[in-house]
Order: C-alpha cells, then sequence, then structure tokens
C-alpha cells in the first residue's frame, strides 16, 4: 500500500540559490528605461516648443535633441537589461535547457 501523506516532492530536489542579484539588476534596468522615457518626454516638449522642463539644460534644440537621443539610449539598454535579467531569472540550472526563442514572448 502506498502513502501519500506528507510527501512533498520538493525537497527531493537540490535548493537553488537565491536570486536577489537578478532581482536587483531588474529592478535597476526598469529604473534607467523609466528615466530614459522623462528623458525624452523632455527633449520632446522642447523640440515641440513648449517650455523647458529641466531649465537650462535643454534651452536650444541642439540640446534637446540630445537629451531626445540619450532618453533613447537609455530606455533602449534599460528594456533590454530588464528583458535579459527577467529570463535568466525564469531559466533554471536543474531544468532542460531551451533556446532562448522557444520561450514564451509575454516579457
Amino acid at each position: 500500500m502506498k502513502q501519500t501523506d506528507g510527501f512533498n516532492a520538493s525537497h527531493l530536489r537540490p535548493r537553488r540559490p537565491g536570486n536577489w542579484r537578478l532581482r536587483f539588476a531588474a529592478y535597476l534596468t526598469a529604473l534607467f528605461a523609466v528615466f530614459g522615457i522623462l528623458l525624452m518626454m523632455a527633449g520632446t516638449a522642447t523640440l515641440l516648443g513648449r517650455p523647458p522642463a529641466l531649465g537650462n539644460l535643454n534651452d536650444s534644440t541642439s540640446d534637446a535633441s540630445m537629451l531626445l537621443v540619450l532618453g533613447l539610449i537609455l530606455f533602449w539598454g534599460g528594456v533590454v537589461g530588464w528583458r535579459k535579467s527577467r529570463r535568466r531569472m525564469r531559466q533554471r540550472k536543474m531544468d532542460l535547457a531551451m533556446s532562448p526563442h522557444l520561450m514564451k514572448k509575454r516579457d
């Protein structure tokens, strides 16, 4: 007769180390993406003729375009870094390795 009371298969697997580094990296890159969006909005507002949002930093159109480009770079880098850290958090060392392009596309 089989007794399944109190059996937990997760106790048979070795414990994985904590992934607080990857979570911190995901939060930091998401913060970079948000900061990039804010810089893009400030640069776009100045280029469209609205009053400058950052004071003397974007008075001219060349400064505003630099803010726009810097915001785009920060946003792009933040999104790419966030996606990489999320993919690494979902990946388990004890499971079968899957190719990254076979994973779900929701991230």
